[in-house]
């Protein structure tokens, strides 16, 4: 396996209109960037994966060492002219090149365009146009058959030395690698693309489609005695939750919201508080089954809310640290969690901080 994959996210969105370039912005709750990455990581078809953007100051999370983040250039041809020039000393026999904007790549596109480069020097995922075209020279405009105009899409497969060579002697700014072969009226294998491989232009194209909502709530008594776990990690309190489990309500909230938004029942239903597996059980443990069913569903998360109502412990304290644990947890941007403390005025069990409560609402995209 001597496959390299290139992502190129050095552009500027000029079209995007937004502060945050569009690489950076959260899409199906990660950066649209790292959709690329990730499938290209799961796929095991690569020695190594090179993501190119502009400033690698924004680049927060820490990568394995098989993935290598450089500098770009102004334009699309001179980030990826930069690319093969970086990864021509790891001598590459076959190179994908990804635009970032296009995060709904399968990974079978990945694997039928290896299998294609094996008999052909450059693969290039295409579709037929959906609109009428017109084509303007000047002042005159002409009709297109759209059954011969040709979108092309990325990731783009080559032979490495073949796309290198044609990129150094390259000096024109190319919007992508197929061009390249088609001025040199050089063979290219076209192959079906993907219908939504599109790309993302503009800040309407980050819409998502069908959304779900759900509300969770949960509420347990402060025993003393006992670690009192909250958003998965241990606060530092005289008294914890007492429950089945380690009575951790915030996760519990999340649980019951995911089951909530995908019609599923409540927490009790998967975790009966009379079965002895589920005894003293860490609330993080009975949270991933959920995640693995909200991926299987290719649902995302789009955010969380989440109200934590109680005396004591104050939640300003330990709010990031939550935020944080949660993130990692749930594997979504600290940007789609919001917690808030809520007090209830000494009213009650929780006034008399004899109880903490929690309530969760999330929202969930397909």
């Amino acid at each position: 396996m001597n496959n390299y994959f290139i992502i190129l996210a050095s552009g500027q969105s000029k079209r995007f209109n937004s502060k945050k370039q569009k690489q950076y912005n959260i899409y199906k709750n990660k950066p649209l960037f790292k959709h690329s990455i990730d499938k290209a990581v799961k796929s095991k078809l690569f020695k190594k994966i090179i993501l190119v953007i502009n400033n690698k100051s924004l680049i927060k999370e820490k990568f394995n060492k098989n993935i290598l983040i450089i500098k770009g250039g102004k334009e699309r041809s001179d980030s990826s002219l930069i690319a093969l020039k970086y990864i021509k000393n790891f001598k590459p026999k076959n190179v994908l090149i990804h635009d970032a904007a296009r995060p709904n790549f399968t990974i079978k596109l990945l694997k039928k365009l290896l299998n294609s480069l094996k008999h052909n020097k450059a693969v290039i995922p295409i579709i037929n146009s959906k609109d009428t075209i017109k084509y303007k020279i000047k002042n005159h405009f002409f009709n297109l058959n759209r059954k011969n105009v040709l979108l092309t899409q990325t990731p783009q497969a080559f032979d490495f030395k073949d796309i290198y060579n044609l990129s150094i002697k390259n000096n024109k700014n190319i919007t992508d690698e197929a061009a390249l072969y088609i001025e040199k009226n050089l063979n290219i294998k076209f192959i079906k693309g993907e219908n939504f491989n599109q790309k993302i232009t503009f800040k309407e194209d980050l819409k998502n489609n069908k959304t779900f909502y759900g509300i969770g709530f949960d509420i347990h008594r402060l025993e003393k005695g006992r670690k009192l776990f909250l958003g998965g990690i241990k606060i530092p309190f005289h008294s914890g939750l007492k429950g089945h489990s380690d009575g951790d309500v915030i996760i519990h909230s999340i649980i019951d919201s995911f089951l909530g938004a995908m019609r599923k029942k409540d927490i009790g239903t998967f975790f009966p508080d009379n079965k002895n597996k589920y005894k003293n059980i860490r609330s993080t443990k009975i949270l991933q089954p959920i995640i693995q069913i909200l991926n299987k569903k290719n649902l995302y998360i789009n955010n969380i809310d989440i109200n934590l109502i109680c005396e004591e412990p104050k939640v300003s304290k330990h709010r990031e640290k939550i935020i944080l644990s949660l993130s990692n947890l749930l594997n979504i941007d600290k940007e789609l969690i919001n917690l808030k403390g809520k007090t209830v005025e000494k009213l009650g069990l929780i006034g008399k901080e004899k109880a903490i409560a929690c309530e969760v609402i999330c929202s969930i995209s397909e």
